[in-house]
């Protein structure tokens, strides 16, 4: 089988974690690393085995070597790196949020189409195995139909006016960072928008938000989300039916699941990896690009959007 190069635009905690788990696929090698600094691009190639590193990201959109390129930089900056590569003729695998506006997202889509280019938002959990097991669950009417769906997710992130976390300018704010998992989640399970939205946000800092309350329905799916800068949360998912439901700890990064009716547990799954959990979406990644697909049945263009379009919504209830 041939491997597909890979590009790593960002040299963070998250491109680190990214870069170990393609060594847990069959199907693709970090071929190359950009950074603002060549230092740390030479540093980060050394480490995991790149055999090229870059100072500035365009130099390796224009290596002719790299077949797809994974952009771990900072929110605002999706959206032109995410072009530049684009332009260039690489194929995107970008973090999530994919853009930080429906605008944006609408543009990247756009640009893909036009130049015939594999895109797709790095929403790692809809490739775990736990979640796919838990669909499948739901699917097979294991649990009737669905009543209600709760999920959270949120860490302690100590204030700082300079970090990323909390800057308006880096399109800080727990719901953008963490929030989009919670959300992700409930569009899963539901397949569908959300309605009569309720939300109760704290804002920190210049208009950054640092927790944030959902309530919304789905049809006639009660809908209960929460994300928070303030506190570890339950970082759970339950998908809860008229016949049983549905237990997804940690469910951002799930390895288990569990299947309830009332209080019996019927089922339990464990996927059992090595790997963190990003290799699932590396390798699925590589598969639709050796089918030459360009855009992913599990993550498509149009989930990013929703996504965008629910985030917007939010917003615009703090």
């Amino acid at each position: 089988m041939k491997k597909i190069n890979w590009g790593i635009v960002g040299c963070g905690r998250i491109a680190a974690q990214f870069c170990e788990d393609l060594a847990h696929t069959n199907n693709g090698v970090a071929y190359a690393v950009a950074a603002r600094s060549g230092e740390d691009a030479s540093a980060f190639a050394s480490k995991y085995g790149a055999a090229n590193a870059y100072e500035g990201y365009q130099a390796l959109f224009d290596d002719k070597n790299v077949d797809v390129v994974y952009i771990a930089t900072p929110h605002n900056f999706h959206f032109k790196n995410a072009s530049d590569a684009i332009k260039a003729g690489k194929h995107v695998l970008c973090e999530k949020p994919i853009t930080v506006s429906v605008e944006e997202c609408k543009q990247l889509s756009l640009l893909a189409k036009k130049h015939d280019i594999f895109l797709m938002e790095a929403m790692w959990t809809y490739f775990l195995p736990a979640i796919q097991k838990a669909k499948q669950w739901v699917d097979q009417g294991r649990i009737g139909t669905i009543k209600h769906v709760k999920a959270d997710f949120g860490y302690p992130v100590p204030f700082n006016p300079d970090g990323r976390e909390y800057n308006p300018d880096l399109a800080g704010g727990c719901l953008l960072d963490m929030g989009i998992y919670p959300l992700a989640i409930a569009n899963y399970f539901l397949n569908n928008d959300l309605e009569n939205l309720y939300v109760r946000a704290n804002i920190r800092y210049k208009g950054v938000e640092d927790d944030v309350l959902i309530t919304a329905n789905c049809g006639d799916v009660m809908v209960s989300l929460a994300t928070s800068f303030q506190c570890r949360l339950g970082n759970g998912a339950y998908i809860i039916g008229d016949k049983g439901y549905i237990k997804i700890p940690d469910a951002f990064r799930a390895y288990e699941c569990s299947l309830y009716e009332l209080d019996d547990l019927i089922e339990h799954f464990e996927d059992g990896r090595q790997s963190q959990g990003y290799s699932f979406e590396a390798q699925e990644v590589g598969r639709l690009l050796s089918e030459n697909k360009r855009e992913s049945d599990i993550m498509s263009r149009s989930q990013s959007l929703l996504l965008q379009s629910q985030m917007e919504r939010i917003k615009a209830l703090f």
